[in-house]
């Protein structure tokens, strides 16, 4: 069997993980459906894949239900890129790979030195942000079939990443926001900030959207219940998506006769 290459990718929260991955696909030669993306250990909130997945739309993506069928496929791909959030060990893949060659890339913050990552990385990438030991606090939920609207996402995201919620060194979520769009949101502690990005996926302009939506955050004395109750009062009820629904439509149709 020919076996591609491995590259097992680790860091802190923020140091730039997926953003490495995201810049290698881009550069790659080869057919982008000969590449395969692994995040193992997201629970059901599968941002990072989800970002991937949008902006990749043919390559093979997995999540950590999928491991028997990732296994499978290994042997057909180009280039596989496996992720490992910063709340699992380096080694928590040794049993799914098997003895498979790897080569183990960790994305680094400047400051951090002589840590774990420097023992088990075979390259070392400079990331961003900050280490902070003390970041340990995970916080994540899925938000599937909601929708937000897009000023009361901005005033929430603002208050979050402001300390209103605790000190929180890492937030990213995929939101769908009241004009059908898929946003995605980023935050990194000392890192300059983008606007919201929007992910190339369809406008969902019917009912409730069937698709991924979710945020995690991570910092220190999260305040979860009061996380829980902002970001459920930014969701909007049946008769208001149906209203944006109806709003954006008409301005598409508009757009069109024009």
């Amino acid at each position: 069997m020919t076996v591609p290459l491995i590259n097992v990718v680790a860091g802190p929260a923020g140091s730039g993980k997926t953003a490495w991955i995201h810049q290698q696909i881009q550069d790659t030669t080869v057919e982008d459906e000969n590449i395969i993306y692994f995040s193992p250990g997201t629970s059901s909130v599968f941002i990072d894949k989800n970002r991937i997945a949008a902006d990749f739309p043919q390559i093979q993506v997995f999540s950590n239900t999928q491991e028997v069928d990732l296994l499978k496929r290994i042997s057909e791909a180009k280039a596989v890129y496996i992720e490992l959030g910063f709340y699992l060990h380096l080694s928590s893949l040794s049993a799914i790979l098997n003895n498979l060659p790897c080569h183990a890339v960790a994305v680094l913050p400047l400051d951090l030195q002589d840590s774990e990552y420097h023992a088990w990385a075979d390259e070392i990438i400079s990331g961003v942000g900050t280490h902070t030991d003390s970041s340990k606090h995970l916080w994540r939920v899925a938000t599937d079939t909601q929708v937000i609207d897009e000023d009361s996402l901005a005033e929430f995201w603002y208050e979050l990443i402001h300390g209103a919620y605790g000190h929180v060194t890492r937030a990213k979520a995929i939101f769908d926001v009241n004009d059908g769009r898929s946003i995605y949101c980023d935050f990194v502690a000392d890192v300059p900030q983008a606007d919201f990005l929007e992910l190339n996926l369809p406008r969902h302009l019917e009912g409730r959207p069937q698709r991924f939506s979710g945020i995690e955050v991570v910092g220190e004395n999260l305040h979860e219940d009061a996380l829980k109750q902002t970001l459920s009062d930014c969701f909007l009820s049946d008769s208001l998506i149906k209203q944006y629904q109806q709003q954006v439509k008409q301005m598409l149709l508009e757009g069109m006769e024009v």
